[in-house]
């Protein structure tokens, strides 16, 4: 069987995992655990509208989660099933042209089932880059990145975390005038993907700068 499962619908069926477990410990009651099973379920098969009738063999067993140990071995099982983050290190330098000198990060130090987008900063140019995999079709973004150095909420993965101020500067209507575009993002972009349970703000983040 071939993956189906993008890193971010991964995370949120990390999420919900979570969730039954804290339930299941909680509630004293056989019929809201049942419940809480059967939203669970529901809840991650609507994630896969063209689901077909082995990948949804596969996620059946999150039904049966009862404790910690069941649910880290059923996303142990599930893991090998997240579609890996296509990408190539001279893909990502055909985003930037302009960037002669670009430092890429080195793709066999991570995990690419682990992330739903590629950002790292250039600590020669002080950039921030960014790589988002849309429709098999690589966008890159690079801008500016200033730490704010306290919590805020992120504008990719909505998590309350430490932020900083990413801003893309572009050219105006008026020669020789700028404007800049931006918002708040994740100092850790390791962390903002584990956070990361759906593509709209990401994807909307991008919209937003390009």
């Amino acid at each position: 069987m071939k993956s189906f499962i993008r890193t971010d619908q991964f995370n949120f069926i990390k999420r919900q995992v979570q969730n039954l477990v804290n339930g299941h410990a909680t509630a004293n009651d056989d019929g809201v655990r049942s419940a809480l099973k059967s939203m669970t379920l529901e809840r991650v098969l609507v994630l896969f509208p063209l689901i077909d009738e082995e990948q949804a063999q596969l996620l059946q067993p999150i039904s049966l989660i009862d404790n910690k140990e069941e649910a880290e071995a059923f996303l142990s099982q599930l893991k090998p099933y997240v579609m890996p983050f296509e990408v190539s290190e001279q893909g990502i330098k055909k985003l930037f042209p302009k960037a002669k000198k670009l430092k890429v990060p080195s793709l066999a130090e991570i995990d690419l089932r682990d992330i739903a987008y590629l950002s790292w900063t250039d600590t020669t140019s002080n950039k921030r880059y960014i790589v988002i995999n849309r429709d098999s079709k690589l966008i890159g973004i690079e801008g500016s990145f200033t730490p704010s150095n306290q919590k805020g909420v992120c504008s990719i993965c909505n998590s309350h975390k430490e932020v900083g101020m990413f801003l893309v500067k572009e050219k105006g209507k008026e020669q020789g005038t700028f404007k800049t575009k931006g918002n708040y993002i994740c100092h850790d972009s390791q962390s903002c993907n584990k956070n990361l349970t759906s593509l709209d703000k990401l994807n909307n983040f991008v919209d937003l700068l390009k």
